[in-house]
């Protein structure tokens, strides 16, 4: 927000050098960025947070000023005078999207003369970056400075039927702004109408066509108030921003309006002449005339701030705010009225924070006692933290990725088949404007820029959510889940290793299973489903070229996509003591021929249930297709552990493998190869 210092001294003399007054501004939460010297008056840059709307202005800088050095603030009165035919008599205004528009002010002026603006005017807007239009434009643009409410003044005798419409934009409509381009706009935005055409975006900006010129001789002068949502949605739709559409997308004033149409007209009577037409025009919903009283209790200062600040100067402070003491019970506790143009102060937590920026944060001593409770994370974060030092331990670096792709990127890896694409509107990067649905495309992209800077075999991982469906009545734990991807240049079994290592680390009885799964996105026979203790966990698998070369990466990729929530389910944290084996084990390769449908999770669960009491593992030990193996064949190696409390003998254990080779031969006709 640019501030005019000498505009500024017309509501209120701080009495103090122009940075002194921004250091205290800064200090009770308007930032200062910097100021600078503009021909005899300095311009003074300020951040404004979102929630502070009404310093979006000169007058709402000048109350905080008034309040901080306890000065007067003079407000303008805004009191034009109107003759004596009304503006119903000569004009209509109708509102047909009461949802993007709450309220419209429509105030007509007969015979204004056009033509410069005075050298006060042209250099109060001029400091705070505003080129001079003409007098009636120019008076629109100084009292949206100074006090926040945007206006548009329209050539009254250019309105088709000398009507307003505030209604939704029909498919495909077109408008030729003030800045001489067509748009073509959505039902989505909202327009300001005449009785054939639109003559203005409303909230962004007005139409060329009903622009104010050297001719005008009766203007409409439109004070309103739209939907914030609807006002951001259509500027960054139309790429088209404004000081009007800034204001429009945050939560103003709802008597804003008519004191600034009030004001505005004002200052035309003063600087263009012509008559200002009686009893305004009026649409829409009529403002709160307050909002309920916000409770204050005293003693929530000290337990708070850890501080003592007197009640008279906490209850003053409040009502140089604006706030008006409805009620008070000693120094217990207090009623107060919020002002309408303070939409942000709704609790109390919110007064005593108005309270302690105009006393002095500078004020609380770094040792002040506030009494905290102790925090402890949530069990989903334990158990994310787990998975956190277990892949960072395996050499994995977590990746922190945007939530939008493109379309291409999108359908990458696409597990759980073809979902509809989630769409947002995202002007400023409009390519990538679907939402995620794994989280895998984007750690390939970062996967790929580390090799473009020379950095090979990226191991990355993330956490964070996907986004499958916008139907509310599905829990958000299945229309958003949060998931685990990981990518990385290991082999199918090393990533497997290292998936099965996540699991026993957050539970080390944890049964997970991995069944064969078919793809387009993966290599043949590399692609699987991953189990918990027989609830789907999610996916892995090594990558096709077909998917790799579309992003130009140069190394075999290996993918785990894995769903949190499954996981958290299974979880057990507390560690449960087990005596550590006091025998070796005894480890034997089984080397089987099968028919080629027969999956490695098949052969393992057969040699698990035949093993017998003795089995200690049982673990993959390669995988064979080749000359010497029978076509519609292949070969499997079992690497099989046997070990007990004691000692075990050559003959338990070929007892056991011969045990093993029968129930393979039997259930899956392997036969033992060489």
């Amino acid at each position: 927000m640019l501030i005019s210092w000498n505009w500024l001294q017309e509501y209120v003399s701080p009495g103090v050098a122009v940075g002194e007054l921004s250091d205290r501004l800064t200090m009770s939460g308007l930032n200062l960025e910097e100021f600078h010297e503009v021909d005899g008056d300095f311009c003074i840059d300020l951040e404004v947070t979102s929630n502070r709307p009404d310093c979006l202005g000169h007058l709402g800088v000048a109350r905080e000023a008034a309040v901080l050095y306890q000065k007067p603030l003079k407000v303008p009165a805004a009191a034009p005078r109107a003759g004596t035919t009304t503006t119903a008599s000569v004009t209509s205004v109708a509102i047909e999207a009461a949802d993007l528009c709450s309220q419209y002010h429509a105030r007509v002026i007969r015979g204004v003369k056009v033509g410069p603006s005075p050298a006060w005017l042209v250099s109060r807007l001029q400091t705070v970056g505003i080129a001079s239009i003409n007098n009636i434009v120019d008076i629109t643009n100084y009292v949206l400075m100074e006090c926040g409410q945007p206006l548009h003044a329209f050539d009254f005798d250019k309105l088709k039927g000398q009507k307003i419409v505030v209604r939704r934009a029909r498919p495909n409509e077109k408008l030729q702004a003030i800045d001489h381009k067509e748009y073509v706009l959505t039902p989505e935005m909202c327009v300001i109408a005449d009785a054939e055409r639109p003559v203005a975006i409303a909230g962004v900006m007005g139409g060329a066509e009903t622009e104010i010129t050297t001719a005008t001789r009766n203007v409409l002068i439109e004070a309103a108030l739209f939907s914030p949502l609807a006002i951001r949605n259509a500027s960054r739709k139309l790429k088209l921003r404004s000081d009007s559409s800034y204001r429009f997308e945050r939560a103003l004033d709802p008597l804003g309006p008519d004191w600034a149409s009030r004001r505005c007209c004002e200052l035309i009577l003063e600087l263009a002449g012509g008559e200002l037409l009686a009893e305004p025009i009026f649409a829409g919903m009529a403002p709160a005339a307050q909002r309920e009283p916000v409770l204050f209790r005293f003693p929530q200062l000290r337990r708070i701030l850890g501080i003592d600040i007197p009640v008279e100067q906490a209850v003053r402070i409040l009502e140089d705010l604006g706030l008006k003491l409805q009620s008070r019970d000693s120094d217990q506790s207090a009623l107060f009225h919020v002002p309408s143009h303070r939409l942000d102060l709704t609790r109390e937590v919110d007064l005593i924070e108005e309270v302690i920026r105009i006393y002095g944060y500078d004020q609380i001593p770094a040792d002040a006692a506030v009494p905290l409770c102790a925090s402890k994370k949530r069990f989903q974060d334990r158990v994310s933290d787990r998975v956190r030092e277990t892949l960072t331990a395996s050499g994995f670096y977590e990746a922190l990725t945007v939530s939008l792709v493109n379309e291409t990127e999108r359908k990458l890896f696409t597990p759980r088949g073809e979902l509809p694409s989630l769409t947002i509107e995202h002007s400023d990067f409009p390519e990538f404007s679907r939402l995620r649905q794994s989280l895998i495309p984007s750690l390939l992209v970062s996967r790929r820029e580390n090799e473009r800077h020379g950095q090979f075999n990226a191991q990355l991982f993330e956490i964070a959510r996907v986004y499958l469906s916008t139907d509310k009545s599905i829990p958000e734990q299945q229309a958003e889940p949060r998931m685990l991807g990981c990518v990385s240049g290991r082999s199918f079994q090393e990533l497997k290793g290292v998936i099965e290592q996540v699991a026993s680390r957050v539970n080390p009885s944890i049964d997970l299973t991995v069944r064969p799964t078919e793809g387009p996105q993966y290599v043949p026979g590399r692609g699987a489903e991953v189990y918990l203790n027989g609830d789907l966990w999610g996916w892995m698998g090594e990558l096709d070229r077909s998917v790799t070369d579309q992003l130009d990466l140069r190394d075999t990729v290996s993918i785990a996509e894995l769903d949190l929530a499954v996981l958290e389910a299974h979880a057990d944290l507390i560690p449960q003591f087990r005596d550590l084996p006091t025998q070796q084990l005894s480890v034997r390769d089984l080397n089987f021929v099968l028919d080629e449908p027969v999956t490695w999770a098949n052969l393992e669960e057969t040699v698990r249930k035949a093993a017998g009491p003795l089995l200690a593992s049982v673990s993959f030990g390669g995988q064979y297709r080749g000359k010497q193996i029978p076509e519609g064949k292949k070969s499997y190696v079992v690497t099989v552990g046997y070990r007990s409390d004691r000692t075990l003998t050559s003959e338990e254990i070929e007892a056991a493998q011969q045990s093993v080779i029968s129930a393979c031969s039997s259930q899956l006709a392997a036969t033992l190869r060489g």
